[in-house]
């Protein structure tokens, strides 16, 4: 299999099937294309339309809700904030978290903080909360493919991620300033999460690593879904599925006066889960790479601090 000829898998395909090809897909790249995932239309159009009202208000009132003390979870991040690991240029973009809401009281609630939502455009709250659902409801089907291709029940995945502190993230990348000097959109990184669904990368910028150190342009069909491994599940794995590095380069020409959006949700498990290496994925020859059991929050905030998000 190569990028010229690779699939767009469907999320309604028979079961079986598609654990096989989302398995031999991410394997080879640690990342796949899914089509037919099933989220309204209208309701991606909706979102598209809010992410781009929001990004256009002005400066000092999306920094209102730029909230001190919580490493980014929620509300706006400012331009310039986020580094990749190991970089030393920032980002060039901007964009909001939503996580998930949790009822009063709930014992993982301190490390999952409330939701922020803006007083405009109009109609924000209710699309995110709706796509939020969507996007963790596709997520749990193709985590259920992804046990299976890893030899274990479909529900494996299920108690993992029950209440999980996911993210739904939406980015602006502003035309590019004259001042950006090396800086990228999106400098060379892996995700931190357990997968990553990604609406958006229809847009030419995302490039991935491949293996043979070479820098592969990603571009699925209109209205597909990119879906990509994180640091979470390689570990879990024992690097059996590895997670890819990707970035968003800069546009060239006309392109670079021109915003780019796109709009990733990052799946996470429990913030109390404990990494514990599934015992089918060491072997002689792949001896297990992670003896110590860690929580996945543990994870998270180490990782945090590494692109600038946690003091």
């Amino acid at each position: 299999m190569d990028l010229a000829t690779l699939p767009v898998l469907r999320l309604d395909d028979d079961p079986a099937r598609l654990a096989e090809d989302i398995g031999e897909s991410f394997r080879a790249f640690g990342f796949a294309m899914v089509g037919n995932h099933g989220i309204d239309a209208d309701l991606i159009a909706r979102a598209w339309r809010l992410t781009r009202e929001f990004f256009a208000l002005p400066e000092a009132e999306k920094r209102s809700y730029a909230i001190e003390g919580i490493s980014g979870a929620r509300g706006y991040i400012p331009f310039g904030t986020e580094v990749a690991k190991g970089a030393t240029e920032h980002d060039l973009k901007e964009f909001w978290h939503i996580g998930r809401d949790l009822p009063p009281g709930h014992p993982l609630s301190g490390s999952m903080p409330p939701n922020v939502w803006p007083a405009r455009p109009e109609g924000f709250r209710e699309t995110f909360s709706r796509l939020f659902a969507e996007f963790d409801r596709v997520g749990t089907i193709i985590l259920s493919r992804i046990a299976v291709d890893l030899g274990l029940s479909p529900d494996w995945f299920e108690p993992a991620i029950a209440d999980g502190n996911s993210v739904l993230r939406l980015l602006h990348y502003p035309p590019i300033p004259e001042s950006a000097g090396n800086a990228i959109r999106a400098g060379a990184h892996e995700d931190i999460n357990l997968i990553t669904l990604l609406l958006g990368a229809e847009e030419s910028g995302l490039e991935l690593l491949g293996k043979d150190g070479n820098w592969i342009p990603v571009s699925p069909p209109e209205g597909a879904m990119v879906v990509n491994i994180g640091d979470m599940l390689q570990r879990l794995t024992n690097h059996v599925l590895p997670s890819t590095t990707h970035r968003v380069r800069n546009p060239q020409g006309e392109k670079a006066g021109i915003s780019r959006y796109s709009m990733p949700f990052f799946l996470h498990l429990r913030s109390d889960f404990r990494f514990r290496t599934l015992p089918q994925c060491i072997a002689a020859d792949n001896p297990d790479r992670y003896p110590v059991s860690i929580t996945a929050d543990d994870y998270l905030q180490e990782r945090l601090r590494e692109i600038g998000l946690r003091k």
